[in-house]
């Protein structure tokens, strides 16, 4: 799937529009919370990537598997 279709509703989001959100943002949360908000994100971010690449790696050797001559 293509990440254009993904965020397509992001096409018109100018610089106005993202201080906008920023500063709604930092009204809702807080300073305080940004940096733990970010950091739990981040965590959930490589946690799906690894376990992307983990079954990435699964389905690589069970190819690997089968191919071998028995």
């Amino acid at each position: 799937m293509c990440l254009n279709t993904i965020f397509l509703f992001l096409g018109d989001l100018g610089g106005g529009e993202m201080l906008v959100i920023l500063t709604a943002i930092l009204l809702l949360f807080g300073a305080d919370k940004i940096p733990g908000i970010a950091r739990s994100f981040g965590r959930g971010i490589r946690e799906f990537k690894d376990a992307t690449n983990e079954i990435k790696h699964e389905l690589e050797r069970s190819i690997d598997d089968d191919k071998k001559p028995k």
